[in-house]
C-alpha cells in the first residue's frame, strides 16, 4: 500500500456523501471554504441509491399497476396488465443514475474535491484515506461526519443477497417472488411489501409489536392495515421470528405468535427492523476523542458540533429521527456554523412521510403528545371522501386532522393519511414554523378542485364552521 502526499490547505472534510454530506460540502464551498468530501461508495448516499429514491420508484409503479387493474371504474379498458421487473428495475436505475450524476455535478461546480475512498482518523486533524490509488493523509481544520446508517440485523437470519435479503437487496429484485416474508412493520418493510403485494406475491408481515408502523399514531396506522388486509398480506402482531431454515426454494421460518409457534414458508425474506449509526470501528472515532453515545449516536449541539469543537455530526449518526431531509438541514447549519454563521438547529417540526397505501404524513404534536405537553386541544378533522378531488382521483380512503391550542388557536399537529399526503405535509409544516393559526388556515384560499383543500377544510372544522361535513355538537376542550 502506498501512501501518498499530505494533502493541505483541506479546511472543510466531509465524511460521507448522502444527503446531509454532499449538501454540507456544497453549502460550506459556497461561503468560500476548501473542501473535501470522501463518500467510499456512491454520491448521494443510501437516500439516492438504495433508499429513497429507488423505493419510490417502486411504489409508484405498483400503484400504477394497480390503478391499471382497476381502470375499468374510469370507464377505461385495459387487458393482459403485466409486470417486466427487469425492464422495471432498469428504469428505476436510470432515475437513480440521473440524480447521482447531477449530485456529482454540483459537487464539480461548486469547487468541491471529491474523494472515492474510506476515510479513517488517525488524529484530530488528519484523517487516512483508502482509495483504489492508494492510500494518501488528509489534513483539516474542520470535520463534519456524515456517515449515515446501516440496516439492523438478527443473530441467526443473516443476510445472505438470495434468501435473506435487506432493503437494498429487496429492491433489486429482477425476478418476482412468488411468496415473502418481511420481518418488521415498519415503514421500510411495510412500503415494501405492499410492493411486492401490489404486484402478485403473497406476503406475511412478522412484528413483535401489537401495531404495525410502531410509532405512529393508530389513528393513522388503521387505513393502512385495512389496505394491506385488502391485498391479502397476512399479518403476525406481536410475534417474534425464531428460527430460519433455509433451503433451495426458499427458507421456513418459525414464528413465536400469541396463538402458539407457527411455521412460515417464503421463497425469500426481507429483514427490516430498523437501521442503526455507522460508526465502524475502523472509522477511528477514538482519535478524534469523539464518543458514540450508548446506542452509538454521536451526540451534537444545536449548531451540529460534538463535545470536540472543530468535529461536526449530522444525519443519521447523529441521532433520531433517520431522515434524508433532516440530515439535509443539518448539513446547511454544520456548513454555516463551521463558516461562522449564526446557525442553528432551531426547527419546529421535521415532517415525517411514510410511503404505505394511503400515504401516511405528519408534523408538529399529535392530540396525545399536545395533550401530555400541557395543551389543551381542539381539533379539526375532515374526510377525504368529502373532498371533490379526491372523488376524481377516485381514492377516498383517509382524512386530514389539524390539532390546535384551543386557548390561542395556533397550530400544533397535522396529520394526514390518504392520498398524496406527503405533498400536502410541507404547507402544514410552513404553517407550525410561522405559527399559523386555525383561522390563517382557514381564511386562506385554497384553489378547487384540490386535495389540499382539505387542510382549510379540516382548519374549519376546528373552528366549528366546517361548510361540507355535517358538523357535530361543539364539545369542552379536552384538558390536560
Amino acid at each position: 500500500m502506498v501512501v501518498g502526499e499530505i494533502a493541505t490547505g483541506t479546511e472543510v472534510l466531509v465524511v460521507g456523501g448522502g444527503p446531509g454530506g454532499y449538501v454540507a460540502a456544497i453549502r460550506a464551498a459556497q461561503l468560500g471554504k476548501d473542501v473535501t468530501l470522501v463518500e467510499k461508495e456512491n454520491l448521494g448516499g443510501v437516500c439516492l441509491n438504495v433508499g429513497c429514491i429507488p423505493s419510490k420508484a417502486l411504489i409508484y409503479a405498483a400503484y400504477l399497476y394497480k390503478k391499471i387493474q382497476h381502470a375499468e371504474e374510469f370507464g377505461i379498458s385495459v387487458k393482459d396488465v403485466q409486470v417486466n421487473l427487469e425492464r422495471l428495475q432498469a428504469w428505476k436505475e436510470s432515475v437513480v443514475q440521473k440524480l447521482t450524476g447531477g449530485v456529482k455535478q454540483l459537487c464539480e461546480g461548486n469547487g468541491v474535491s471529491v474523494i472515492k475512498g474510506k476515510a479513517t482518523f488517525i488524529s484530530q486533524k488528519k484523517c487516512l484515506v483508502e482509495s483504489e490509488h492508494g492510500t494518501q493523509a488528509l489534513e483539516f481544520k474542520d470535520c463534519i461526519i456524515a456517515t449515515g446508517s446501516v440496516p439492523m440485523t438478527i443473530p441467526g437470519l443473516e443476510i445472505d443477497g438470495e434468501i435473506v435479503l435487506d432493503s437494498t437487496g429487496a429492491l433489486a429484485l429482477k425476478k418476482l417472488p412468488e411468496s415473502l416474508i418481511v420481518i418488521g412493520g415498519g415503514y421500510i418493510g411495510l412500503e415494501l411489501g405492499m410492493v411486492y403485494a401490489k404486484f402478485g406475491s403473497r406476503v406475511t408481515v412478522v412484528e413483535m409489536l401489537d401495531n404495525l408502523l410502531p410509532g405512529t399514531d393508530p389513528e393513522l396506522t388503521r387505513l393502512v392495515v385495512r389496505k394491506a388486509k385488502e391485498l391479502k398480506m397476512e399479518l403476525y402482531l406481536k410475534s417474534q421470528a425464531k428460527e430460519l431454515k433455509r433451503g433451495k426454494s426458499g427458507a421456513q421460518l418459525a414464528v413465536q405468535t400469541p396463538d402458539g409457534e407457527k411455521k412460515l414458508e417464503a421463497e425469500k425474506v426481507l429483514v427490516s427492523i430498523g437501521r442503526k449509526p455507522h460508526t465502524p470501528p475502523d472509522l477511528g472515532l477514538e482519535k478524534l476523542g469523539v464518543r458514540p453515545d450508548a446506542k452509538g449516536f454521536l451526540r451534537t449541539d444545536k449548531q451540529m458540533r460534538t463535545s470536540v469543537p472543530h468535529i461536526y455530526a449530522i444525519g443519521d449518526v447523529a441521532g433520531p429521527p433517520l431522515l434524508a431531509h433532516k440530515a439535509s438541514h443539518e448539513g446547511l447549519v454544520a456548513a454555516e456554523a463551521i463558516c461562522g454563521h449564526k446557525s442553528a438547529a432551531d426547527w419546529q417540526t421535521v415532517p415525517a412521510v411514510i410511503f404505505t397505501d394511503p400515504e401516511i404524513a405528519y408534523a408538529g404534536l399529535s392530540e396525545s403528545e399536545a395533550q401530555q405537553a400541557g395543551y389543551k386541544t381542539i381539533t379539526g378533522k375532515f374526510p377525504f371522501a368529502a373532498l371533490g378531488r379526491a372523488l376524481t382521483l377516485g381514492e377516498t380512503d383517509g382524512f386530514i386532522k389539524i390539532i390546535a391550542d384551543a386557548e390561542t388557536n395556533v397550530v400544533l399537529g397535522v396529520q394526514i393519511v390518504g392520498p398524496e399526503a406527503s405533498t400536502m405535509i410541507s404547507e402544514a409544516v410552513l404553517a407550525i414554523e410561522m405559527g399559523a393559526t386555525l383561522e390563517d388556515l382557514a381564511l386562506s384560499i385554497h384553489p378547487h378542485p384540490t386535495l389540499p383543500e382539505g387542510l382549510m377544510e379540516a382548519a374549519e372544522a376546528a373552528l366549528g364552521k366546517a361548510i361540507h361535513i355535517l358538523m357535530p355538537k361543539k364539545r369542552e376542550p379536552v384538558r390536560a
